[in-house]
């Protein structure tokens, strides 16, 4: 008999462990999915301009005096990563292009991903994963990702940022004008995705 009251006894307050274990758990994904959603409606409250991210240069003009680490290559590589994209080892230099011609480090790799498909899907040996130079039978092709990321970049500040073309939907004026908006469509979806 008391073998058995000790039994049920270490059992009932085994019980209790368990309980108080679930309760602090479930308390804990209820903490978590609360600041999940306090972040996600920051994110949206500040998503107020296109190419604006905090620590990361405006379209039309590179932030000054960030106190924080600079996060945006390491950003870049889990993004080409996850699409197991060459542009991996580039992620530095497109954000040093970035800096370079005062747009938003996001934009190369969303336009190659709307493109290419982060450069799964170019033309052979043309390194041209932004569909730059691109129509009908003409292919412009690059020596490299990095002459391609060169070259892009200036071209993209020059013939689009300088000239005022600062949206998706702007450049897609330009870039590509047959497209009935799907191109800025992809383009801002991906540009989210790497926020």
């Amino acid at each position: 008999m008391i073998k058995k009251a000790v039994f049920f006894t270490g059992l009932f307050l085994f019980l209790c462990l368990v309980n108080v274990y679930l309760i602090e758990k479930a308390y804990s994904v209820e903490a978590r999915q609360a600041r999940i959603q306090r972040i996600l409606a920051e994110i949206q409250n500040n998503n107020q301009k296109q190419f604006s991210i905090s620590a990361a240069p405006d379209v039309l003009g590179v932030e000054t005096g960030v106190g924080f680490a600079d996060s945006r290559a390491a950003n870049l590589k889990a993004f080409f990563r996850k699409y197991n994209s060459p542009l991996y080892d580039y992620a530095d230099q497109i954000v040093q292009v970035s800096d370079k011609y005062r747009f938003d480090y996001r934009l190369l790799p969303a336009i190659a991903m709307q493109e290419s498909n982060l450069c799964r899907v170019i033309p052979d040996n043309s390194y041209n994963c932004w569909g730059w130079g691109i129509y009908g039978n003409t292919i412009t092709r690059f020596n490299s990702y990095g002459d391609a990321i060169d070259t892009i970049a200036k071209g993209i500040s020059e013939q689009y940022i300088q000239k005022g073309l600062v949206t998706a939907s702007m450049i897609m004026q330009k870039y590509t004008p047959s497209s009935n908006g799907s191109w800025a469509y992809g383009v801002n979806t991906f540009l989210k995705a790497l926020e």
